[in-house]
């Protein structure tokens, strides 16, 4: 962080005090070899101080604090360290619920992965409780009763700064406190920011006004414009702004950008909430225990609000108010839609939604991380929400097949219509199929092991269940370290493609009852791409609607003429 250290000579103490500076002890001010006076003006220096080469400070009171090279520290009413401090590792967080029952333990380079084993795998105690462990062991390491300033840093117009390690790139500018936590490379902090008890990941923005209480921000998220978070953890290119989070799980691109906008008690990932989202995790019974699950790309439409528990399955659209405990888990690509007070779920439906597929592509677009800490999938077609759908499809057949009359049907608290169960049916068959081949044409089935178990969504990362177990297996029986358990998580990343081949391999020799040949393979492959250049016409489709001239209300309404306002609206559109 810097170059030698040296004294102040006599003469630079006495030229300093002209220049309105103190200090508890000039001998316990250390400055580099190549020191200018004219680095310093009007500050007020109290324990032990370090300062970096060509660093200026300036209308400021710096308490044991050692400042890097090329830094600007301009009028920060107090930047001091006065407590032995784990800088925000080691805080825990009460995520998803409230009362506690599963909290994670921060630290500077946590990942989505390892925070959903601590918050969603409390049955495999022994594992969770030595990755808390741990990280409480690591924090303790970081323990130190001096605050650090790395290199390249600006510090300007703050009034509180205490307990807080700053590190290279950071710019922070008129926060009104910070405390006890770590602000990561690159990061920005701005205006009226209250923070304490917190990390802020790389590249990570928070600004306008934000308070932040016991909380993680992932690699470039962005909180801002007074929103309020309190045990939350925001993951990679999460942005939230104006609303509030309490004892969220916000996994990547959890997006949230409405004033009266509540994410509370539950899990979160690829989401969006629309204007006044809402939701409830007190039943008034026994407390605020009650958790929700939002399942990857989950849309709330305005005012659309879910009591929990509850779980929504991945692409689901959520219109209106539901309070009957759904679980659509197994219905991906769905719509929930209030009716006469009950929830009436469309099955599939999601997949002619030119939106669905405008999502999956902007989030891997929109991923400009350097670090990339965080594992993210992105492939449409992958192990986890086809197994969802294979589940989804053998309900709908049996419920159809037990009352072929049958107007309307009951599943999980939701009601579905006759004609959209037989429609779902079709649309999962078709989608399940386009997924088979898409594994089998991008992956090689015979490099990976294929285990049995499902997959599943952890935080992002596509991971069968199986590898996830001997994840945990190999926590609980060994002192395996935190950079380790990323490691594992990182091979199996490496292998996605090969294993979701394998899995997709295996099920269709479940489906034909026979180990499929090359040429059946093959043909299941060019079938898949049929199938989706049919899927990509009927999006398409939706697209064109929304920019169909039904849709020109309100554009080019000074002209009269239908090719003047068709011109407005096409040159708006």
């Amino acid at each position: 962080m810097e170059s030698k250290l040296r004294k102040l000579t006599s003469e630079e103490r006495t030229a300093l005090e002209t220049r309105g500076c103190v200090a508890e002890s000039w001998e316990r001010v250390l400055v580099a070899e190549d020191f200018a006076i004219e680095q310093l003006r009007r500050v007020r220096f109290e324990g032990d101080i370090r300062i970096g080469s060509r660093s200026r400070i300036i209308d400021s009171t710096v308490i044991n604090y050692h400042i890097g090279n090329d830094c600007l520290i301009d009028s920060v009413l107090r930047m001091e360290c006065r407590h032995a401090t784990t800088f925000g590792e080691g805080v825990e967080v009460a995520a998803v619920n409230e009362n506690g029952g599963r909290s994670a333990t921060i630290y500077r380079e946590l990942t989505a992965q390892t925070a959903y084993l601590m918050t969603m795998m409390r049955n495999r105690t022994k594992a969770v409780e030595r990755i808390r462990n741990l990280i409480r062991k690591r924090a303790e390491e970081q323990r130190s009763e001096v605050g650090i300033v790395e290199n390249d840093v600006q510090i300007l117009g703050v009034r509180f700064l205490r307990e807080v390690r700053i590190e290279s790139g950071a710019r922070i500018e008129g926060a009104s406190l910070l405390e006890n936590g770590t602000i990561g490379r690159n990061v920005k902090v701005g205006i009226d920011v209250r923070a304490e008890n917190f990390i802020f990941d790389d590249n990570s923005r928070i600004d306008g006004a934000a308070s932040i209480e016991r909380c993680f921000v992932g690699e470039n998220s962005i909180l801002a414009n007074g929103f309020t978070a309190v045990d939350t953890l925001f993951f990679a290119n999460c942005h939230c702004e104006n609303g509030e989070a309490a004892s969220v799980f916000a996994g990547p691109f959890t997006v949230s950008h409405h004033k009266s906008s509540l994410l509370i008690a539950g899990i979160f990932s690829f989401f969006n909430a629309g204007s006044g989202t809402n939701q409830s995790n007190h039943l008034f019974k026994s407390g605020a225990v009650h958790q929700a699950v939002h399942q990857r790309g989950t849309k709330f439409g305005s005012s659309a609000y879910v009591m929990a528990p509850s779980i929504e399955g991945a692409f689901t659209v959520v219109l209106g108010r539901h309070t009957r405990h759904h679980d659509t888990q197994d219905m991906p690509y769905s719509y929930l839609i209030e009716k006469d007070g009950e929830t009436l779920l469309m099955p599939a439906l999601a997949l002619k939604s030119y939106g669905t597929v405008r999502d999956i592509q902007k989030w891997k677009a929109r991923d400009k991380r350097k670090v990339k800490r965080d594992i993210i999938n992105f492939e449409e077609f992958n192990p986890f929400i086809t197994g969802k759908m294979l589940r989804g499809v053998d309900t709908l057949n049996r419920m159809y097949d037990n009352d072929p009359e049958a107007k309307e049907y009951v599943y999980n608290r939701t009601t579905i219509r006759s004609t959209m169960l037989q429609r779902g049916i079709k649309m999962y068959n078709s989608a399940i199929a386009a997924s088979l081949g898409t594994m089998l044409r991008d992956g090689n089935y015979s490099a990976a092991e294929y285990d049995g178990t499902e997959w599943i969504d952890v935080a992002g990362q596509y991971i069968s269940l199986g590898r996830v177990e001997k994840i945990l297996d190999k926590i609980a029986s060994s002192d395996c370290s935190l950079e380790h358990i990323d490691s594992l998580f990182r091979e199996a990343s490496e292998s996605y493609d090969d294993m979701a081949a394998a899995y997709a391999y295996n099920i269709l020799a479940e489906m034909m009852c026979h180990a499929p040949s090359e040429t059946e393979i093959q043909g299941v492959i060019a079938s898949a791409d049929r199938i989706i250049e049919r899927m990509r016409e009927a999006t398409d489709a939706d697209r064109l609607r929304d920019e169909s001239f039904d849709m020109m209300v309100g554009y080019g309404y000074d002209f009269r003429d239908e090719a003047e306002r068709a011109h407005d609206f096409r040159a708006t559109r």
